[in-house]
């Protein structure tokens, strides 16, 4: 059934995000509890999970359209969770730690999240970033049904548009939806500088500059698939992808 609130001036209209599924798993009652009490005033449905093997069961049952996860859980952590929900099922991850650890942050996008945001954060941003990998994974499906003709082929890298997959020296090169998004917003450009702010603004559709380090961490896990020479850093200003010379 479809969420509803009534306006002040008595019309009825769909909440934002109505009928989408998020999964928040998170072992500190408080946390939990101030999460799904925001999500469900965006209009989602929300379940929790306190650790790992509730997370993986609940995950299966109920088939939630992205997962909210935080790494330190009873049972087993949260990149383990995040290991056996993807390998079932693709499925949008954010996240959650508590410690400012860029080791932490590259480790959890390597199993598969597409974002992550550290604690303390505030709840209007959480929000903005579960809209913001729900409509990723929105555009990903048109895209997927509206094939762009031929193969984008960057000297040994090659980017297929239509069934969003990357090759490096012909090897198939697995990344998640965020990595890839990241790398056809680089490639669109070729040798061009984009700031980490664009970067944010195109990717993300997050326009707050303090969200800079998750496009730098982004940046680091999709060097060490793609080979970290074809990103230029550009000190100060943002990235380039680098393209063979003619």
């Amino acid at each position: 059934m479809e969420t509803t609130h009534t306006s002040h001036n008595g019309t009825t209209t769909a909440t934002p995000g109505a009928q989408r599924r998020v999964l928040v798993v998170e072992d500190d009652p408080t946390i939990v509890d101030a999460i799904a009490v925001r999500l469900r005033a965006e209009g989602f449905l929300v379940q929790t999970a306190g650790d790992g093997p509730a997370a993986v069961d609940t995950a299966e049952a109920w088939q939630p359209d992205l997962l909210i996860l935080d790494i330190m859980l009873p049972g087993f952590d949260g990149l383990e969770v995040c290991r056996r929900v993807q390998a079932a099922r693709p499925v949008p991850v954010l996240m959650l730690t508590a410690r400012d650890d860029e080791t932490d942050m590259l480790v959890g996008l390597g199993v598969g999240a597409d974002d992550y945001m550290t604690k303390p954060f505030s709840m209007r941003e959480l929000a903005a970033r579960v809209h913001v990998l729900l409509r990723r994974v929105e555009r990903a499906a048109i895209a997927a049904t509206t094939p762009r003709s031929g193969i984008l082929r960057l000297g040994e890298l090659e980017i297929d548009h239509a069934q969003r997959r990357v090759r490096v020296r012909s090897e198939d090169v697995h990344l998640t939806p965020t990595e890839f998004d990241l790398l056809v917003c680089l490639a669109n450009t070729p040798r061009a500088v984009l700031s980490r702010e664009q970067l944010l603004a195109e990717v993300w559709d997050w326009a707050d500059a303090s969200g800079t380090r998750t496009v730098d961490s982004h940046i680091k896990a999709l060097r060490r698939k793609i080979g970290a020479e074809r990103i230029r850093t550009v000190h100060g200003v943002g990235y380039a992808l680098e393209t063979p010379t003619p």
